[in-house]
């Protein structure tokens, strides 16, 4: 095997716009694909600098909306990501200090689970 990194994770969502704001406009993900292929609907979001992206797909039978969890995001600044998605209405629970960093979890609008991370401790 040669992998070299993760490219796409797919999150299924029940609704493509609503989700397209939560991780635009709430994450501060760049939208990075927006393209309609005939009945499919390619969405897909990442970080600005990132090599990893997150596919939006609607609901399919045996992966629904909700199924992803733990998906971690790694951020140079949890205390500030928290309050940002706090402020955007965003249940947060933490942020926690681990031996390894720090970390804080929440939901997406339809209740895919993720895990922000720091390896920096203290705050």
């Amino acid at each position: 095997m040669t992998i070299t990194q993760i490219r796409l994770i797919t999150v299924s969502v029940s609704d493509q716009d609503r989700a397209k704001a939560f991780y635009a406009d709430v994450l501060g993900l760049t939208v990075v694909q927006d393209l309609t292929m005939g009945p499919m609907r390619w969405l897909q979001v990442g970080p600005e600098k990132g090599a990893t992206g997150i596919v939006l797909v609607p609901g399919r039978t045996g992966f629904g909306p909700g199924d992803l969890q733990g998906v971690q995001l790694e951020t140079n600044d949890l205390d500030a990501d928290c309050a940002r998605l706090r402020a955007a209405g965003v249940t947060v629970d933490g942020p926690h200090d681990r031996p390894w960093g720090r970390d804080a979890t929440f939901v997406d609008p339809d209740g895919n689970g993720f895990v922000l991370v720091t390896r920096e401790s203290g705050g």
